[in-house]
């Protein structure tokens, strides 16, 4: 990991956040939106760690929510969450899965919408759980798994995979 590759992290969620509250943010069809962000926040967090991904996660959510001028701090909390998460996953098993990317994208949208939800209740903002996981959660999931492949390549361009020497090699159940 080098100031490069954070230098280079930096840059593109700063401008995938960008896109993603100027033009992303008002498109929906069937109920769902694409997140964009959180996408590139799980290919960096693949093929960088959780680290990485956490502090990706922090980064981009701490963009969005002050463009947003929502509360701060609650998509910072959930993308740092899944940004770790994600990173541990692409730590403890085969990065160079091809599915890998797509079960991650899913996994993170689903645990993305549930988290959000938990947050807006624990400060007593007022949502609806319907809306957000039976109307809305499936288009969603479907926008951001259309995004993954294009995503992850561009991402692999500007962090190419480095040796993981050092890293948590694959795991291994005993017994």
């Amino acid at each position: 990991m080098t100031a490069l590759d954070a230098l280079k992290a930096a840059v593109l969620l700063f401008f995938v956040a960008v896109i993603q509250v100027s033009l992303l943010s008002s498109v929906e069809l069937f109920g769902g939106s694409p997140n964009l962000l959180l996408v590139t926040i799980v290919a960096v967090a693949l093929l960088r760690g959780a680290v990485f991904g956490a502090v990706g996660g922090f980064f981009g959510g701490l963009l969005l929510d002050t463009a947003n001028l929502e509360t701060l701090g609650l998509t910072s909390l959930t993308l740092t969450i899944g940004g770790y998460w994600i990173g541990r996953y692409g730590e403890t098993t085969g990065r160079d899965r091809t599915h890998a990317p797509f079960v991650s994208v899913a996994v993170v949208t689903i645990l993305y919408a549930v988290g959000v939800l938990v947050l807006h209740f624990l400060i007593g903002d007022p949502v609806s759980a319907r809306s957000l996981l039976v109307e809305s959660l499936v288009p969603s999931i479907a926008f951001n798994l259309v995004l993954t492949a294009p995503v992850y390549w561009l991402v692999t361009k500007l962090l190419p995979p480095t040796d993981w020497r050092g890293r948590a090699q694959e795991v291994r159940l005993l017994g």
